[in-house]
C-alpha cells in the first residue's frame, strides 16, 4: 500500500494520511491536488509528502482522485507553507489555502469564458424584412443583443454582453431560438487596463545620485557574489529607492533569475506595476487581492508557467509560484499591512527572509522609517546596512512645524478641527494651485453618540466598543467597525427619550465637511475604508488627483505611505496623536513612523514641502522626533524604553487570546493553558503574563481573554504551546494563537 500525507482545508488541521488506490498507476506528486473524503464529505486537498508516521492499526480511507498529475503547487512552495504552519502555530491546510490561487478547489475554474456570436438566422432576423413578415418576433431587449453581436464579427464575452445590460436569460432564450451561438474559450483577463491615470514611464537615462550609485553597487556586489543576504536599504522619503529597486532587477534578470516586489497596500501597485511594465514589458505579473477571481487565477498560471520575469504583488505574493527567484524586494518594509490579521497570522516580510534563504537570493528591506527588528539586525551586521541621507536633487525634506492643540482648544473652544495655522497655509496652497495632503487615521464621521441627559451611550451589542458615526443620505448610521453592525442613530435618547443626543469625537468624513464649508471653491475627496469600498474607486481617486483634478484629499494611513505626488506641497496632520493611547507597547514606534512618512508626502517636486503637524502632546519623544525626521534618536529613545521593559526587539512573544460565551468561560480555558504551559516556561525559561482581560474584551460576541509568553527562546515557546493546546483539542478552535505580534488588542 502506498500512503500520501494530504493538507485539507480545515482550520487548525494537521496533515491527513490516505490510501493511493490500486487504480492509480502512480501516487501523486507533492503538490498535486487530490480529491479525498473528510467526514462525510469530499474536499480538494494538497499533497504535501508522505507521512512520517503511521499507525497501522487504523486503516487510512482511499483517495478519491487525482486532480492533477504535475504539481500545481511547486513543491518549493509547499515546503515554505510548512514552515509557515509551524512557526505561526497554524494548521497547514491553512497556508496550503493561503499560497493557491482563487478557484484551486475547483479543477476547472476560470479557464473558460463563453463567447457569443451571431448564426445566420441571427443575422436574418435583423433584416428590415424579418419583423415586417413575422417571421422572427424579437423584445426590444432581444434585438439590442443582436445588433450589438453584429457590429462584432468575432462575437464578445458573455461577461461582456451582461456590463451592455444583456441579462444571461436573454442571451439563453436567442441561443434556443438559433439566433445566436456560444463556445468555451480560453481567455486571459488582463489587469494592467486598471492602472490608467497611475501610469508612469521609466526614464532610462536618469542618472544616480553619489549616494544611489554607492547603494546600487554595494547591492550588486552582494548579488554577484551569490548567495543568500538580507539588506535593509534605510532611506528617507524621496531619496530613490525605487530607481535602486529597477536597477537590481535589471541585473537579476539579465542572468536569468526572477525578481519578487512587494508593497504593503494594494493602493501602491498601479504606479509600481507601471513602472516595471515600462522597465521590462509584458513580463511582469501583479498578485494582491484588490484583482477579481479570475484575474488573479490567471496571473498565478502566468508566474506558474514561467511566462513571468517580475511579480508585484501584496503580502500573499510572498507565496508566487516562482521557480528562479534571485531578488526580493520588500518595500516599507515596516508597514503593519504585511502581518495578515487572521490565521494563518503569518508576516510577509518575515516569511519572504525564509522563502530568500531557500532560494539563496538577495532580500532588499527597503523603508525610511525601518520597524525596530530590522534596525536592530542592520546595527548588530546581520543584515547590511546601506543608507540614503539625500533626497533625489538634493530636494530638502519638508520643513515640519507643531501646533499645540491644547492651546488651540483655549483660544478657540473645544471644538476646533482645522488650527488656525493650518487653514492659512491650506488657502495659500490653495491660492497658488498647489496640492494638499490631511491625514486623519480615523474614519467616520464621529467616535461616540451620548445623550447630554442620562449618558447613555450607543454601543456595539458584539463588540467593546462605542458605534462610529457615519453620514447616511440626511441621516446617521452608527456602525462597528469590527463586525460591521450598523443601527440608525434616533433623533432622541433610547433610554429617557430626551432629545439630547449629541456626537462626540471626530473622523475624516468631519474634516472633509469642515474644510468643504471652509474652502467651497476647492475641489476636495476623502480616501478611507468606506469611500473606496468598490471595485477599483481606489486607484480612479489617485489617479485624479495624480493628475492635479484634486486640491485637497483627505485620508487615513492609506494616504500616507509610498505615494509621489509632485505637486503637494502641503500635509496637514490632525490628531498626531491619536495612536498614542492605545495599550500598546508599539504605539510611539507607529507614531513616529506615520507622521514621517506622511510628512515625506510634501516637497517631492519642485516646489519646497512643509508639513504641519496637530497634537495635545508636543513634547512626545515621537512626535518631536518625527518632526525632526531623526530616525536614530528615536531608536535609541524608544529602544532603552523596550530593553527596561522587556519587549521585542529584545525579547520574542507569542500572544494567546481564548474567546469564550462567557467571560468566566474564557477565563477557565485560558487558566488551564497557562497552567500547563508552566513546567515549560520554567524548563525554557520564558516569562508567562496573564490571563487577563484582553483591551477589546469582547469581540463578536465573544467574550476574549488573553495571555503572553516572553522571552528569547521562539521555536521552545511555539512547540510548548503546540503542545499544550494538541492535549487540549477541545479549545483549540477558541484559542488564536499570534507569533511576533504586531497589535496587543
Amino acid at each position: 500500500m502506498t500512503f500520501v500525507s494530504v493538507a485539507v482545508p480545515v482550520p487548525y488541521l494537521d496533515p491527513l494520511t490516505y490510501n493511493v488506490p490500486g487504480r492509480f498507476p502512480t501516487p501523486p506528486p507533492v503538490g498535486a491536488r487530490v480529491r479525498v473524503p473528510l467526514g462525510n464529505r469530499a474536499v480538494t486537498g494538497c499533497v504535501v509528502g508522505a507521512p512520517s508516521s503511521f499507525d497501522g492499526d487504523a486503516t487510512p480511507r482511499d483517495l478519491l482522485d487525482i486532480v492533477d498529475e504535475e504539481p500545481f503547487l511547486p513543491p518549493a512552495i509547499v515546503e515554505l507553507c510548512a514552515w509557515v504552519a509551524e512557526y505561526y502555530v497554524a494548521g497547514l491546510g491553512d497556508v496550503i489555502g493561503a499560497a493557491m490561487p482563487p478557484g484551486s478547489q475547483r479543477a476547472s475554474a476560470y479557464k473558460m469564458q463563453h463567447i457569443v456570436a451571431l448564426t445566420d438566422a441571427g443575422i436574418s432576423a435583423l433584416s428590415p424584412s424579418a419583423n415586417t413578415d413575422q417571421q422572427v418576433r424579437l423584445t426590444p431587449r432581444q434585438r439590442s443583443v443582436l445588433e450589438t453581436l453584429a457590429a462584432v464579427t468575432a462575437g464578445l464575452p458573455l461577461v461582456a454582453l451582461r456590463e451592455r445590460g444583456a441579462s444571461a436569460d436573454v442571451v439563453r432564450r436567442l441561443a434556443a431560438r438559433g439566433l445566436v451561438a456560444s463556445r468555451e474559450e480560453h481567455v486571459e483577463r488582463d489587469p494592467f487596463g486598471r492602472t490608467s491615470g497611475m501610469d508612469v514611464t521609466r526614464d532610462g537615462d536618469r542618472s544616480l545620485t553619489g549616494e544611489q550609485q554607492a547603494a546600487v553597487d554595494t547591492l550588486t556586489g552582494i548579488l554577484d557574489a551569490g548567495g543568500f543576504r538580507v539588506a535593509l536599504l534605510h532611506g528617507v522619503t524621496g531619496s530613490g529607492k525605487t530607481e535602486i529597486y529597477l536597477r537590481l532587477a535589471d541585473r537579476v534578470c539579465a542572468n536569468g533569475k526572477q525578481v519578487l516586489l512587494m508593497v504593503p497596500e494594494i493602493a501602491l501597485t498601479p504606479s509600481v506595476v507601471s513602472l516595471f511594465r515600462s522597465a521590462f514589458g509584458t513580463r511582469v505579473a501583479i498578485q494582491h487581492s484588490g484583482l477579481s477571481d479570475g484575474e488573479r487565477h490567471d496571473q498565478w498560471q502566468r508566474i506558474r508557467q514561467g511566462s513571468v520575469d517580475v511579480v508585484v504583488g501584496t503580502r500573499s505574493a510572498v507565496f508566487a509560484p516562482l521557480n528562479n527567484v534571485g531578488l526580493i524586494v520588500v518595500d516599507e518594509e515596516h508597514d503593519t499591512s504585511y502581518k495578515q490579521e487572521e490565521v494563518p497570522r503569518y508576516h510577509g516580510r518575515d516569511v519572504a527572509i525564509v522563502r530568500g534563504q531557500t532560494a539563496g537570493a538577495l532580500v532588499v528591506l527597503g523603508s525610511a522609517t525601518p520597524s525596530m527588528e530590522s534596525y536592530q539586525h542592520a546595527l548588530s551586521g546581520k543584515y547590511a546596512h546601506v543608507t540614503l541621507g539625500r533626497r533625489v536633487l538634493d530636494r530638502p525634506l519638508a520643513s515640519v512645524r507643531l501646533v499645540n492643540m491644547r492651546e488651540e482648544y483655549a483660544d478657540a473652544g473645544p471644538d476646533v478641527v482645522i488650527s488656525r495655522e493650518l487653514a492659512e497655509a491650506l488657502q495659500d496652497r490653495l491660492d497658488r494651485r498647489e496640492q494638499v495632503l490631511v491625514l486623519l487615521n480615523r474614519r467616520g464621521y464621529a467616535t461616540a453618540v451620548f445623550c447630554r441627559q442620562c449618558g447613555d451611550t450607543f454601543e456595539c451589542p458584539n463588540c467593546s466598543v462605542s458605534l462610529t458615526v457615519h453620514r447616511a443620505g440626511r441621516g446617521w448610521r452608527g456602525r462597528c467597525h469590527y463586525c460591521d453592525y450598523s443601527m440608525e442613530i434616533p433623533r432622541s435618547c433610547r433610554k429617557c427619550a430626551a432629545p439630547y443626543l449629541e456626537q462626540a469625537g471626530f473622523g475624516t468624513e468631519k474634516v472633509e465637511q469642515q474644510l468643504r464649508d471652509q474652502f467651497p471653491a476647492a475641489r476636495i475627496s476623502r480616501i478611507d475604508r468606506d469611500s473606496v469600498r468598490r471595485k477599483g474607486a481606489l486607484t480612479r481617486l489617485l489617479s485624479t488627483f495624480a493628475a492635479g483634478e484634486i486640491d485637497v484629499l483627505v485620508g487615513t494611513q492609506m494616504i500616507a505611505k509610498g505615494h509621489d505626488f509632485p505637486r503637494v506641497t502641503l500635509v496637514g496632520v490632525i490628531s498626531a496623536d491619536v495612536g498614542l493611547g492605545l495599550a500598546d507597547f508599539r504605539a510611539a514606534e507607529r507614531t513616529f513612523q506615520l507622521l514621517t512618512q506622511v510628512a515625506g508626502r510634501a516637497g517631492r517636486g519642485e516646489q519646497l514641502g512643509e508639513a504641519i503637524v496637530q497634537t495635545l502632546y508636543p513634547e512626545h519623544y515621537s512626535i518631536v522626533l518625527a518632526c525632526q525626521q531623526d530616525y536614530p534618536a528615536f531608536f535609541e529613545r524608544e529602544h532603552a524604553f523596550r530593553r527596561a521593559m522587556r519587549y521585542p526587539p529584545d525579547v520574542a512573544m507569542v500572544s494567546v487570546v481564548v474567546r469564550g460565551r462567557t467571560f468566566d468561560e474564557a477565563m477557565d480555558a485560558a487558566v488551564n493553558i497557562v497552567t500547563a504551559l508552566k513546567p515549560a516556561a520554567t524548563r525554557a525559561r520564558f516569562h508567562l503574563l496573564g490571563p487577563a482581560p484582553a483591551p477589546l474584551g469582547r469581540l463578536r460576541g465573544e467574550h476574549r481573554v488573553q495571555c503572553f509568553l516572553k522571552g528569547t527562546r521562539r521555536a521552545e515557546m511555539r512547540h510548548a504551546l503546540k503542545a499544550v493546546l494538541q492535549r487540549m483539542p477541545e479549545l483549540r478552535r477558541r484559542v488564536t494563537v499570534d507569533v511576533d505580534p504586531l497589535s496587543m488588542l
